[in-house]
């Protein structure tokens, strides 16, 4: 334990070399309390063809799991939070697309979604990212089901909404940036599937364009070799599908050192926003560990 402990703080003390904006709006989600009902903030406005689908993960998912050590109870709440936060920021921030994001129709969950959505209305969103919340942007409650049931039934709703292209993503997986998202949807306009895969042999995200054609809830989502049997279901039925760059969800201690090092990678490219509600939420952990 005392192991765990001096990694997630070598860990965290990381992020005091990262450059915070003193000025920014931005704030730690987990203080909004406003109770309100679930809302689908998209309005009449046309429909985009493509579809960012974000779906709300579970602590544990058939075989995966968010441990990162010490970094337990409300703490990791809130990097959980701040992770759906910035991926729905770096969905916003794809013009082409809408966004929809997904979660189990439990009470907490449809807490942690109302204070997502009241941040993001109220404070996070200005400018173009502003109005693409209101126009491109809902949420949609979802029955619990296996991991594999749930991704296969928001691709069936998202299809049926009318969308020709679909990406999914998990809601682990912070530093994937409006540019990886962009590539990725380029891609379905070629292929008739996108997958991302991890280091592992997992995915970080799956895309598909026209219809749902392979039933996801036909695998095994808990199997180490789930990548290339998707992928192999793919080519079997002679449908082309693209491959993304390797990257990770984070999921794990070295994940979160690897999280750290792509924020501070970001900062000094210029980049401001990628991954900016995740290091809000890493610096006051930094404050709560030297109290």
């Amino acid at each position: 334990m005392e192991a765990d402990l001096r990694q997630v703080s070598t860990i965290l003390r990381f992020f005091v070399s990262l450059r915070l904006d003193a000025g920014s709006a931005s704030g730690y989600i987990f203080f909004i309390a406003n109770r309100n009902s679930e809302r689908d903030y998209m309005s009449a406005k046309e429909k985009n063809n493509s579809v960012i689908a974000i779906c709300i993960q579970e602590p544990s998912e058939d075989g995966s799991n968010m441990d990162f050590g010490e970094i337990k109870g409300d703490d990791l709440r809130f990097i959980h939070q701040a992770f759906i936060t910035d991926s729905i920021c770096s969905a916003l921030s794809v013009p082409s697309a809408d966004t929809r994001l997904y979660y189990i129709e439990k009470p907490d969950r449809k807490r942690l979604v109302e204070i997502i959505t009241e941040y993001l209305g109220k404070k996070q969103c200005s400018g173009k990212l502003s109005k693409r919340f209101r126009e491109n942007f809902s949420s949609h409650s979802m029955e619990f089901e296996r991991w594999g049931i749930r991704m296969e039934n928001i691709f069936e709703d998202c299809f049926a909404q009318g969308y020709k292209n679909v990406l999914l993503l998990g809601s682990r997986t912070p530093t994937v940036t409006a540019t990886k998202i962009k590539a990725a949807l380029r891609m379905l306009e070629q292929s008739d599937a996108v997958f991302g895969p991890t280091p592992d042999g997992r995915y970080y995200s799956i895309g598909m364009s026209g219809s749902y054609r392979i039933k996801l809830s036909d695998f095994d989502w808990k199997s180490g070799a789930i990548y290339s049997e998707v992928a192999g279901a793919f080519t079997e039925q002679g449908l082309s599908w693209s491959e993304l760059e390797i990257w990770y969800a984070v999921e794990s201690a070295e994940e979160l050192e690897l999280m750290a090092r792509d924020i501070n990678q970001f900062r000094f490219e210029g980049d401001e926003t990628s991954g900016r509600e995740t290091e809000l939420v890493m610096e006051r952990l930094i404050s709560k560990l030297e109290q």
